[in-house]
C-alpha cells in the first residue's frame, strides 16, 4: 500500500493539523490551533448521564480476574444507578474537599463507580498508586499524601494485602475504610453501600457542580521530594477531552470505540485520557488485569486475545513485549493489524527500533502501516497539550497545539522550553501556594519543565519533537550540551533488546556513560542460560557482555559527536526503586532520582580501575 492510501485512511480519522506560529520581539514563539475550542461539558457526570439515557444497555466497564474467566460488565445504566446509591453514601458520610474519597488500589469496576460517585456531587477523589502501599518499604511518600488530604474515606479492593499500609497511616486519619471484599470485617462493605437508596440530595448536589468544583487530586511522582497534589478541575477534564473529539474526528462518525487498557488510573495518562475518552464518547473500556512486566504480560495478551480494541494504548515497554509475541502468534497478528485503528503511544518518547518493527510486521500481515500516533502533556496539563494526530514519519512526533491550547516557546541554552496555557491546565497544588507561585510565568504559562524543536520550523503544523528535560541535559568538559531524553531512546534501540531502560551520565566529565536497566529475561536468552540463572551470572556472561559493547558501538557508528553517544555502560542488578523514587507504576524512569540514589554505582562507572563496566568496543 502507497503512503498516499495510509495519509488517506488517516485523514479518515483525524482532524487535519493546524498551527498557528506567533513570532513575538522578545524572540519567544506562541503556537495555537487557529481552530477554536467548542462548548465542552459542564462535568464528566453529564457524560454518565447523557449515556445511561441514550444507550442504557450498552457494556460501560468489564473486567475479569484470570484470564481464562468470563467478563463481567457493568452497563451505562447500571452504572448510573449504582453511582447515584454510592453518592448518596457520600453525601451522608459528610465527605468533602476537605475530607475527599481515596483509592489505594488499582483499576478495577468498584474503583471507577467510587471514583465517578464522588466526582458526581462535586467530592474529590484521589487514586493513589498502589506501588506506595504494596510495594513501599517505609510508606513515607503514602503517609505523606494521606496527612496533605486528610480523607473522610479510604477504599481498598482487599484489606489483607494492604494491611501494612493501612496500620503505617491509621494515626494520620479519621476516615472510614472501605473494602471491595465483602468478607472484610474490619471494614465497610462496597457492595452493601451500592444498595444505599438513593436520596434526593444528590440530584441537588450534582446540579451544583460547576466547571471549576475539583474532580479529583493525582500525585506528581515525588522523585525530588514530597508528591505534590495536582488539583484536576472538572473544566479541565471535559475541555481536554473536547479537543480530543476535535482532533480524533473519527469518534464522532459513530461505531463502537472499545478500548483494552492497563494504564493506572493513579496516572492521568490511564485516568484522564484513557478513562475519559471511553466515558465522554460513551464507549466499552475493558479493564486489562496484566501489565507490561515479566509474569503479567501474559494475561494482556490473553485479554487482547480476547477483546481487540478499537485503539491501542500502551507504554515503550507494553510495545517492546507485543512486538514479541506478534511475531510468534499469527493468529493475534492478523486480528491485531486487521481490527485495530491505530496505536497510540505516550510519555517516554517510543524508540525507533519499536517504531520500526510494528510498522514491518503491519506491512506484512496486512499490506498497511498501523498508524502510530501519539501526543504530550503532563498531570497539570490533563493530560493533553499537543496531539499527533496525523503520520509522523518516524517516532518522537508529539503533534501540534490542541484546541483551546497555547504553547510558548522560550530559548532556554540550545534549545526551546516550552510552557502551557489553556482550560486544561491546573490552577494549581492543593495547599501548596507557594509551589503554585513557582509553576506559572508572568503570563500565566505552566513551566512544564519540557524542551521541544521544530519537525520544520517553517511548516509548525508538522508538528514538535520531544527535546528532553530542560533540566535533565548537562555539558560535557568541552562544552557540548548532551541531550539526555534524545540520547536515552536512541541508547535503548541500540543496546535492544539487553536494556530496559537507560540513564545518562557524564555530568562534568569528557564523555557521556550509561547506568543500564538491563531486561533480564532477554539478557538470559541472548546468554542461552536457563530461567533460573542467577541474575549475577546473567549479567557477567561474556555474551551479555559483548553484546552491550556492540551495541554501544553500534550507537558510536551512527556518526554521533561526544555527546550523542556513550563510551561505558554499567548493568544494574539491583531493579528501580519505588520508594527511592526511581520509577512509576507506568515503568517511566526518573533519571535524577536514579542518579541520586546510585550515586556509587556511578562513581564505579567512573572509575577507569574498574572491571565491571563495559567499554564500547572498537
Amino acid at each position: 500500500m502507497t503512503m498516499a492510501a495510509v495519509g488517506g485512511e488517516a485523514s479518515s480519522l483525524f482532524a487535519t493539523p493546524r498551527t498557528v506560529a506567533e513570532h513575538r520581539a522578545d524572540g519567544s514563539i506562541v503556537l495555537r490551533s487557529p481552530d477554536p475550542l467548542r462548548e465542552a461539558a459542564r462535568c464528566t457526570g453529564d457524560w454518565l448521564e447523557q449515556w445511561a439515557l441514550q444507550a442504557p444497555s450498552k457494556i460501560f466497564l468489564a473486567e475479569r480476574g484470570k484470564p481464562d474467566a468470563s467478563w463481567t460488565s457493568v452497563t451505562y445504566a447500571q452504572a448510573l444507578q449504582q453511582v447515584r446509591s454510592l453518592a448518596s453514601w457520600i453525601l451522608a458520610e459528610g465527605l468533602s474537599t476537605e475530607r475527599p474519597l481515596v483509592i489505594l488500589s488499582d483499576n478495577s469496576v468498584d474503583h471507577a463507580l467510587l471514583a465517578l460517585a464522588a466526582q458526581h456531587v462535586g467530592v474529590p477523589s484521589a487514586a493513589i498508586s498502589p506501588a506506595y502501599s504494596l510495594m513501599s518499604r517505609d510508606f513515607d511518600k503514602l503517609k505523606s499524601m494521606i496527612s496533605l488530604l486528610q480523607p473522610g474515606v479510604i477504599y481498598v479492593s482487599d484489606t489483607k494485602p494492604f494491611a501494612a499500609a493501612l496500620a503505617a497511616i491509621r494515626p494520620l486519619h479519621q476516615a472510614e475504610i472501605v473494602s471491595g471484599n465483602p468478607d472484610d470485617a474490619d471494614a465497610l462493605s462496597f457492595r452493601a453501600l451500592t444498595a444505599t437508596p438513593e436520596s434526593s440530595d444528590v440530584a441537588k448536589a450534582f446540579a451544583a457542580v460547576t466547571p471549576d468544583t475539583i474532580a479529583k487530586f493525582l500525585f506528581t511522582s515525588g522523585s525530588t521530594g514530597t508528591p505534590k497534589a495536582v488539583i484536576n478541575t472538572q473544566r479541565m477534564l471535559t475541555s481536554s477531552q473536547q479537543a480530543k473529539a476535535q482532533t480524533w474526528t473519527f469518534l464522532a462518525q459513530g461505531g463502537d470505540l472499545v478500548i483494552l487498557d492497563w494504564l493506572p488510573w493513579s496516572h492521568t495518562f490511564g485516568a484522564n485520557h484513557n478513562f475519559n475518552l471511553v466515558l465522554r464518547n460513551g464507549g466499552s473500556l475493558y479493564i486489562d488485569g496484566g501489565k507490561p512486566a515479566p509474569g503479567l504480560f501474559a494475561t494482556s495478551l490473553a485479554n487482547l486475545k480476547s477483546v481487540m480494541p478499537t485503539v491501542y494504548f500502551n507504554v515503550p515497554r507494553g510495545f517492546d513485549m507485543l512486538i514479541a509475541a506478534l511475531r510468534t502468534d499469527e493468529e493475534l497478528r492478523r486480528r491485531f493489524f486487521g481490527e485495530v485503528k491505530f496505536a497510540f503511544y505516550a510519555g517516554a518518547a517510543l524508540p525507533q527500533n519499536l517504531w520500526d518493527a510494528l510498522e514491518e510486521l503491519s506491512l506484512k500481515t496486512v499490506g498497511r502501516a498501523l498508524p502510530m500516533v501519539s501526543a504530550w502533556g503532563s498531570t497539570e496539563t490533563s493530560p493533553l497539550a499537543t496531539d499527533c494526530h496525523f503520520l509522523a514519519e518516524r517516532s518522537g512526533n508529539i503533534g501540534v497545539p490542541i484546541p483551546g491550547t497555547e504553547l510558548k516557546l522560550v530559548t532556554s541554552g540550545d534549545k526551546l522550553e516550552v510552557r502551557v496555557r489553556g482550560p486544561n491546565v491546573t490552577p494549581g497544588y492543593w495547599k501548596a501556594p507557594e509551589l503554585t507561585k513557582q509553576a506559572f510565568d508572568e503570563e500565566g504559562f505552566y513551566l512544564i519543565g519540557d524542551a521541544v524543536k521544530f519537525a520544520d520550523s517553517a511548516r509548525p503544523e508538522r508538528g514538535l519533537f520531544f527535546d528532553g528535560r530542560v533540566a535533565e541535559d548537562f555539558k560535557l568538559n568541552s562544552g557540548t550540551w548532551v541531550s539526555v531524553g534524545t540520547l536515552r531512546v536512541a541508547g535503548i534501540a541500540s543496546l535492544a533488546p539487553l536494556a530496559q531502560d537507560i540513564v545518562v551520565t557524564g555530568h562534568g566529565g569528557d564523555d557521556v556513560r550509561f547506568l543500564v536497566f538491563p531486561n533480564i529475561a532477554g539478557c538470559r536468552t541472548h546468554a542461552g542460560l536457563p530461567d533460573a540463572a542467577a541474575v549475577s551470572e546473567v549479567l557477567g556472561h561474556d555474551k551479555v557482555r559483548s553484546a552491550i559493547a556492540l551495541g554501544l558501538a553500534k550507537l558510536k557508528a551512527q556518526g554521533a559527536n561526544s555527546s550523542g553517544h556513550a563510551t561505558r555502560a554499567l548493568l544494574l542488578a539491583e531493579p528501580p526503586s519505588v520508594d527511592g523514587g526511581e520509577i512509576t507504576d507506568k515503568g517511566y524512569i526518573n533519571q535524577r532520582a536514579v542518579l541520586t540514589r546510585r550515586a556509587e554505582a556511578v562513581a564505579r562507572l567512573n572509575d577507569d580501575a574498574s572491571a565491571e563496566w563495559i567499554g564500547c568496543a572498537r
